[in-house]
């Protein structure tokens, strides 16, 4: 796998809410491919994020992909507002709705792509059926809620798994990236990686990703 084809989504989570915009477009000309949107409502993690009317203005101010991944009860009652508001790809969690097949197909006939994602304790079997209709897999290699956790190494071996059952589609890792945790991920097949307080706790966020595209063991 070559570095082209690794892409970096830097987590908003991480961010500085307070200078959103500034942020946004510092990443971007960092060299972000796609910019990671953490949707929290406080029942599903134990947190709370921002919805469809701060995505929209976020669109309205961004050119590079906006890849939302929805930590929430009852996702199948807000995926049209997030497409409305901008997202290019809305990732759901396979535990969070009674039918992932049905919305998955929802999703892509609203226009967006969709992706189905597995938190640490959540075996690779449980979205196999999915595999060839889902346009990437998110594996959170820390429990999700909060940024700056630790990577679970103990992921490493799913991600290799996951990476065979789904061939070539984009596999996506979120949680404890830094520039020695993304050789482990991409030697194990991940070609999508999200990096919150790595990238802007970094003096240079171009450096920070640069690192990350092109970690590699030696």
């Amino acid at each position: 796998m070559s570095a082209n084809t690794i892409k970096i989504s830097p987590s908003l989570l991480s961010c500085d809410f307070s200078r959103l915009g500034e942020e946004i477009q510092a990443i971007t000309d960092a060299g972000a491919d796609m910019i990671h949107c953490d949707i929290m409502d406080g029942h599903f993690v134990p947190n709370i994020t921002f919805g469809p009317p701060v995505l929209a203005s976020l669109r309205a101010h961004c050119r590079l992909p906006l890849d939302v991944h929805l930590m929430i009860e009852e996702p199948e009652n807000y995926v049209q507002a997030f497409v409305e508001a901008g997202a290019d790809i809305l990732t759901i969690q396979v535990e969070s709705t009674r039918h992932p097949h049905r919305l998955i197909r929802r999703i892509q006939d609203l226009g967006c792509k969709a992706g189905i994602v597995l938190n640490p304790g959540i075996p690779e079997d449980s979205i196999k059926y999915l595999a060839d209709m889902v346009d990437m897999v998110l594996v959170m290699s820390v429990n999700p809620g909060f940024g700056g956790q630790s990577f679970i190494r103990e992921m490493l071996p799913k991600i290799s798994r996951i990476r065979d059952m789904i061939g070539d589609c984009d596999l996506q890792v979120d949680g404890g990236i830094d520039e020695h945790v993304a050789a482990d991920v991409i030697a194990a097949g991940a070609n999508v990686l999200v990096a919150g307080s790595y990238i802007f706790n970094h003096h240079s966020y171009a450096k920070a990703i640069r690192l990350l595209k092109t970690a590699r063991h030696t």
